[in-house]
């Protein structure tokens, strides 16, 4: 049974008959067999029929809500078993938000010094992406934004506040301002992120706010490849400072706070709400939660005129 349903759920994920029969290791009929039987037990239609995939029926989408926690529980099961028979051990999938991705060292570092038989795969994901693979059970946890979308069924850990800065080269017109506006950031070339994340559409929002809109030079989807465009001196950006902090500043680099207004935005772990939590989970939430006073307390970026 408990195939079956991992079945409905990688259907339900892809919307391919095919690729989610790749995504279970099975041949095509194999998967539509046992969907079929599942629903002759269930004695319900689960899948709209078709030359294509449809989608599922309402009964459908109820067995997928159910599909979803035993097939959860299932693996928690397991691991636990397994951790009971040899220790703390397996794998964690992390997917993360481009303006968090560089955090998550510093709580799969520490985790692996105590836990060395644990392995990790780390993503990088928009934050409607994060939540949506947390539910389909294609990841373990995430860090993502925990106060700007409906996070539905997940327990968090909040780790630290996202302050915004205009990260800008050492020798530009606005260099050794001690804070700027969104009105004034929106008059110089940006490099953001590309507009289907989450951070982008907070910056959107802010530049709209100020009466202007955002006309960036160049996009992308990574914070890296912003940081690197904003290091050669041609290019501004707007990055969170803790971001800008763990990313380390250059001598010829500056980042200066953005005001009126002031915001900002809480970042966390989320993982799938389940008692009693797997034994990874629960480890790297034990993880998250001793780090957050650690982020919180690191020093504050230094002011563009100390800078």
């Amino acid at each position: 049974m408990i195939d079956k349903l991992e079945f409905i759920i990688a259907l339900a994920r892809e919307r391919h008959f095919g690729r989610a029969a790749e995504a279970c290791g099975v041949s095509q009929p194999t998967l539509s067999a046992g969907i079929k039987q599942l629903e002759e037990v269930l004695g319900v239609l689960l899948v709209q029929r078709g030359s294509r995939f449809q989608g599922l029926t309402p009964e459908g989408e109820r067995v997928l809500d159910w599909a979803r926690r035993i097939v959860g529980d299932t693996r928690a099961m397991r691991q636990e078993i397994e951790a009971l028979k040899h220790g703390l051990s397996g794998h964690i999938r992390i997917a993360a938000i481009p303006t968090a991705l560089a955090m998550v060292a510093m709580i799969t570092t520490p985790y692996r010094v105590r836990h060395p038989n644990v392995s990790f795969t780390v993503l990088t994901r928009t934050s409607m992406e994060v939540l949506g693979m947390l539910e389909n059970l294609e990841i373990d946890a995430g860090l993502t934004y925990l106060d700007n979308e409906p996070l539905g069924r997940v327990k968090t850990v909040p780790l630290y506040d996202e302050h915004y800065r205009l990260l800008l080269a050492a020798d530009h017109p606005l260099a050794g301002r001690s804070s700027v506006t969104w009105e004034e950031a929106s008059q110089i070339p940006l490099c953001l992120l590309t507009p289907d994340m989450q951070h982008r559409r907070i910056i959107d929002g802010l530049l709209g706010a100020s009466g202007t809109q955002a006309a960036p030079t160049l996009e992308s989807d990574s914070m890296v490849a912003l940081f690197a465009h904003v290091r050669t001196g041609q290019w501004a950006s707007v990055m969170p400072a803790k971001l800008a902090q763990v990313m380390g500043l250059t001598a010829t680099m500056q980042a200066i706070p953005i005001v009126d207004p002031e915001v900002t935005h809480s970042i966390g772990l989320v993982v799938p709400q389940r008692d009693p939590m797997t034994p990874l989970i629960n480890a790297l939430v034990q993880e998250a939660q001793q780090l957050a006073p650690m982020l919180n307390d690191l020093a504050p970026l230094p002011s563009a005129n100390s800078a």
